[in-house]
């Protein structure tokens, strides 16, 4: 969606556009009524002040859409659509590493009691399990930390991924 469309939507269709990015009412009300942005900088940067901090109970909201590491979700929503883009880097065929993200997953959720969370655009399936293991060594305070940083990494790249400046037809076009 065009930036200059988003800020032009009626508030439900804006929260509709942005609650696959991050599924927490109060982000998703505030960026909505925060329109319009100058550009696509001004509605990231926005996004981002809003993000922080987050509550435990918004972290908790949100992480129950979130899908395990190496699990690729089935729906056909918007939200496991972008997951699955997101966990590209994760080959399924790869045994032995979905083998050892399933049983960290598992521990993991057994000691914080939340799936494991981690921006995976742009990662390896071995950056993400190197990930894992070391975030097993944390306290939950630390990991609640970055459990709400990685929340706000991924929004922000989703957002700027549903988001554009100008449409694909327009850029770079100049007027004469």
């Amino acid at each position: 969606m065009q930036l200059e469309v988003f800020n032009s939507v009626d508030r439900a269709d804006a929260i509709d556009v942005l609650r696959p990015c991050l599924d927490i009412q109060r982000w998703v009300e505030q960026v909505a009524d925060a329109r319009p942005f100058s550009g696509l900088d001004s509605l990231l940067d926005f996004a981002r002040e809003t993000a922080e901090p987050f509550t435990s109970d918004e972290v908790a909201a949100a992480m129950a859409h979130h899908p395990r590491i190496g699990e690729r979700p089935n729906a056909q929503t918007t939200e496991a659509a972008m997951s699955r883009s997101e966990q590209a880097g994760v080959d399924p065929g790869d045994d032995g590493v979905v083998t050892a993200l399933a049983e960290g997953n598992r521990e993991y959720e057994s000691k914080f009691g939340r799936v494991f969370l981690i921006r995976a655009a742009g990662r390896t399936a071995k950056e993400i399990l190197a990930s894992l293991q070391e975030r097993l060594n944390h306290t939950a305070e630390e990991e609640d930390v970055i459990v709400a940083g990685q929340l706000r990494e991924i929004a922000l790249l989703r957002l700027a991924g549903v988001i554009s400046e100008a449409s694909a037809s327009t850029e770079g076009v100049s007027s004469k």
